[in-house]
């Protein structure tokens, strides 16, 4: 009866061995560095010109490559891809002007796994009811007889059926009654490995999709006295429907183990890792991330984020792999998941907890980015599941880690009835279906599209049966579009206390028709901000349609003085909104104390379904200079303002009535080209965004600029400017009228104060003719700007402002003491 089983885990076993053909790496003798190539250069010509060998393409990531070679104390690719980009002006060819980027690899540590943390000293437990519905458990018997479930904990399983409190389950049976469990859906176990062994999953267990990248071998097995997370969280999806334990809520899913936090691991390996096999690895649940201690802020490397985008748009034969995030553990540490860049990513569905009474438990994150959420421990119960050997049951897993593999589950079931469900649809369909709970707590805000969002419980928790019965006639929405506005210049001092620092970006609807955006689904925005204090911030963005999203909260543990560098929060609460209109974000700090801070500037990403499929374009993969460059096009600059704004909420989750400024800027400005730059070319929105004006009425002719402002100001601003001019006029006259006098009195000056010959590096000021032309500040930032786009010299533009060194400064000193020396001769002799 298990023969069959245990034929095809050996089989599955040797098929995955070949298919894994990952080298092994020893960090200890060797250094590994993963190059982006030009996809004309052939790997073995890199290899050979630096002295490399090449061990392969870097798992499904198109043009990387990962090469090594002996251990030693620098970086030999940079040094040597810089010291050609330096010589690049020489002329001739290189093979290495073919690559694009350079990643030394090394081994950092894993991510946390997200188990249940301990309570805070003043959490009172909820002490949960123990008598089960006589007609609650008559059902449950009729169900286990009708599907043949004989698995003996499957009656503690409360959150499949609970017959206690009534209704507080996944609402999944009638699915499997009406044959829906799974079938041909297959969810990869990202964790610490996957007992394949056990007798409740080797059934499901899938080895082709598996391996382990801690140990570098293809079988994921635990082997540290800890590694029982992950095969926790399996049980949890696919446990078998037979005599050990209980059931998964897909029993008849496939279940793959990817182990990678059990022990140091590169950026390069967990990349391959989640991009594993995925033409068959449906869904990747994911129950791990940064430290949820209410203070660290931390994001994947470029590497990690390429295998995201990589997954969305090729995995699953395009249709895009479905990663499921858990929202973190560290609430009670007021930690806040849009501070943890795999949770706020637009390719993940964020899931946080509830307990088994629909609590909110003390632990579960709370964010703007958190789509849903699911059944955990709290209450006094945890979820019962699988555990590591071959018949060993669990009865205490939980934490959101117990809920995103419960999620990837139903997720499953749903991929069942619709394979051709895209990774953004099954976004759709976890909103659009899932069901609010607790709505007593006052969190809870309407929505554009009619749904209500609460920070703690995002659109509310997954019901299996709906979800479901909502992907079977779901019609699949068109490509991605998007709308970046340009960076937004600040450069404002953040008020303490009650007060709040607003600004605002109007988008347009022509701007959003040239963007190709039909309805928004994701709001991104990346942000500078410094501070002393980063935990005394929090940040608001209001909506055209005056919706809240709360993007970032005060954390008390937080004293870091890095602020926000170039830092990306995301929102999930504006989907369906059209976009048009002001967006407002208020930035507060919090804290009246002697922790200051300044907003620098921010841009705005607008993330939804495109109008017309047709001109639909891909997502160019991201590098890590995308938001460094903040000057790359000439941007409107935000005017700040400083508003009295409402204290901000006690609990961040409660929605907020801001009322919008009524001077806020509104219109982009076109961006100016300096000479030899040119705009962005990644994507036709940015441009457009930043190149849109909106006109204002006026009184000017109409070659005259406006400024976007009212005409009593460009009244002002022109009396202002011709005030201006008429005084530059005079005093440039009065200057002309006294040289010629001196002239007339004195007509060797013109031969004593002769400028330096050019020649002679007597250039003083950036404005003098040299062979005829005058040079321009540009061009010196441009004799200075060689270089790769990879070097960090330390040198930006504002170091170049004025043109003349120390030397010159000191020939300007000397010639002047010469000339009163000389014209006080002259006085002397009478004039002579």
């Amino acid at each position: 009866m298990r023969l069959a089983p245990l034929v095809g885990l050996v089989a599955g076993s040797l098929a995955g061995l070949g298919t894994a053909a990952l080298q092994p790496r020893n960090f200890e003798s060797n250094d590994y560095y993963v190059l982006h190539l030009d996809r004309d250069i052939h790997p073995d010509l890199i290899a050979s010109r630096l002295g490399l060998r090449h061990e392969g393409q870097l798992g499904k990531l198109a043009d990387h490559h990962i090469f090594s070679t002996a251990k030693a104390g620098e970086d030999v690719v940079r040094r040597a891809v810089q010291e050609r980009r330096r010589k690049r002006s020489l002329g001739g060819l290189d093979v290495l002007d073919g690559v694009k980027s350079s990643h030394k690899q090394k081994l950092r540590a894993p991510m946390q796994k997200r188990v249940i943390p301990p309570p805070p000293a003043d959490y009172v437990p909820t002490r949960r009811a123990d008598k089960s519905d006589a007609e609650a458990v008559k059902t449950q018997k009729s169900v286990m007889e009708k599907l043949e479930i004989s698995d003996p904990i499957f009656h503690e399983q409360w959150h499949l059926f609970n017959t206690v409190q009534l209704g507080h389950d996944v609402n999944v049976t009638g699915l499997w009654l009406a044959g829906v469990t799974g079938k041909n859906a297959t969810v990869a176990i990202v964790d610490d490995g996957l007992d394949m062994y056990s007798n409740d999953l080797k059934p499901n267990y899938y080895a082709e999709g598996s391996y382990d990248f801690n140990d570098q071998r293809p079988e994921p097995r635990p082997t540290l006295s800890d590694d029982r997370h992950g095969t926790r969280c399996a049980g949890e999806v696919s446990a078998a429907r037979n005599d050990v334990c209980g059931v998964g809520v897909a029993y008849d899913s496939k279940i793959a183990g990817i182990r990678i936090l059990s022990k140091l691991i590169s950026d390069a390996d967990e990349a391959v890792a989640l991009n594993y096999d995925y033409e068959h690895n449906d869904i990747y649940s994911c129950s791990w991330g940064p430290p949820d201690d209410g203070k660290s802020m931390d994001a994947p490397g470029i590497l990690i984020k390429k295998a995201m985008l990589n997954g969305v748009q090729n995995g699953r034969g395009q249709k895009g792999s479905i990663f499921v995030f858990a929202s973190g553990n560290g609430a009670a540490a007021e930690d806040n998941c849009n501070f943890d860049g795999y949770t706020n990513s637009i390719y993940s569905i964020t899931v946080g907890a509830i307990d088994r009474e629909g609590i909110h438990p003390y632990y579960s994150e709370k964010c703007s980015a958190q789509l849903v959420v699911t059944y955990s421990s709290g209450s006094g119960d945890a979820i019962h599941t699988t555990d590591v050997g071959e018949n060993q049951c669990y009865n205490g897993h939980g934490g959101t880690s117990a809920a995103a593999p419960l999620a990837a589950g139903i997720f499953a079931l749903a991929l069942e009835v619709r394979p051709d469900l895209s990774w953004r649809d099954m976004q759709y369909i976890a909103l659009n279906s899932a069901v609010p709970v607790d709505l007593d707590t006052g969190e809870w805000q309407p929505t554009t599209i009619g749904k209500k969002f609460s920070h703690t419980f995002g659109y509310g928790k997954i019901d299996s049966w709906a979800l479901v019965e909502t992907a079977r006639t779901w019609k699949n929405v068109k490509p991605q579009a998007w709308l970046y506005s340009p960076w937004l210049h600040v450069r404002k001092d953040i008020p303490q206390g009650d007060q709040g620092l607003s600004v605002s970006f109007h988008v347009t609807k022509e701007m959003i028709q040239e963007a190709n955006v039909e309805r928004l689904e994701h709001v991104t925005v990346t942000m500078n901000v410094e501070h002393t204090r980063r935990g005394d911030l929090s940040v608001d963005l209001i909506s055209p349609d005056n919706v809240v999203s709360h993007l970032s909260a005060t954390r008390k543990l937080d004293t870091s003085k890095d602020g926000y560098d170039d830092w990306t929060f995301m929102s999930v609460v504006h989907w369906g909104e059209s976009g048009v209109g002001t967006w407002t974000l208020i930035v507060r700090d919090t804290k009246v104390n002697d922790d200051k801070g300044k907003f620098i500037d921010w841009h705005l990403k607008l993330w939804g379904e495109a109008i017309d499929a047709s001109k639909a374009t891909v997502l160019p993969m991201p590098s890590d200079n995308d938001d460094d460059d903040h000057d790359a096009v000439a941007t409107t600059t935000a005017t700040a303002i400083t508003t009295s704004l409402p204290p901000p909420p006690a609990d961040t989750n409660t929605a907020i009535n801001t009322a919008l400024p009524t001077d806020h800027p509104e219109r982009p400005i076109k961006p100016s080209k300096t000479p030899g730059s040119s705009a962005p070319t990644s994507t036709s929105t940015e441009s457009s965004a930043a190149q849109t004006t909106t006109a204002a009425s006026s009184w000017l002719p109409s070659f005259l600029p406006t400024f976007g402002v009212s005409s009593s100001t460009q009244a002002w601003i022109y009396g202002a400017i011709g005030l201006i001019a008429a005084f530059c006029c005079g005093l440039g006259a009065w200057f002309w009228f006294m040289r010629r006098k001196q002239r007339l009195n004195n007509p060797r000056d013109d031969y004593e104060f002769e400028p330096l010959n050019a020649e002679d590096g007597g250039d003083l000021d950036g404005g003098a003719e040299k062979n005829g032309q005058k040079r321009r500040g540009g061009e010196l930032y441009d004799a200075f700007a060689g270089g790769s786009e990879d070097e960090d010299d330390g040198i930006g533009r504002d170091h170049f402002s004025i043109a003349s060194s120390d030397d010159d400064d000191d020939d300007q000193e000397a010639e002047g003491q010469a000339r009163t020396e000389k014209q006080g001769r002259r006085l002397l002799s009478g004039g002579r």
